[in-house]
């Protein structure tokens, strides 16, 4: 197994796919092993998550990365636990999704996504999904 990281917060959303995406070509070009911190939206039912975090674990092993997904408790800090498995995996880079927004959103950008890019103790990657 790779001894760097790549971290990557996930969530069953097009910009959570952008973002794992984003995560595994730099995993590749790093040889780095990708850790996934899967999340659940409030409105998504365990069933519907449970699915998506088996459909990461197919994709990432037909990619023949190494691999590790972590999945969050509903309620949890998101922010902090993508910092924390930065910092306890050795991750080299944290990569994130964000979503278009408001006017009035763009000014605070989402708190998770602030919290992230201005806490982190290695660069973050931050995409967008097409």
């Amino acid at each position: 197994m790779a001894s760097t990281a790549i971290v990557v917060g996930y969530l069953a959303t097009p910009e959570g796919e952008a973002a794992l995406e984003a995560a595994a070509v730099e995993a590749g070009r790093r040889g780095a092993r990708v850790v996934v911190v899967a999340s659940r939206r409030p409105s998504e039912d365990s069933a519907s998550h449970d699915a998506a975090v088996e459909r990461v674990r197919d994709r990432l092993d037909e990619s023949g990365l190494g691999y590790e997904v972590r999945q969050l408790d509903q309620g949890r800090d998101v922010a902090e636990d993508l910092i924390e498995t930065a910092e306890e995996s050795q991750a080299e880079l944290i990569v994130i999704g964000l979503r278009r927004r408001s006017p009035v959103g763009k000014l605070i950008l989402g708190s998770n996504a602030q919290r992230v890019l201005l806490d982190a103790p290695v660069p973050v990657l931050a995409v967008k999904s097409v």
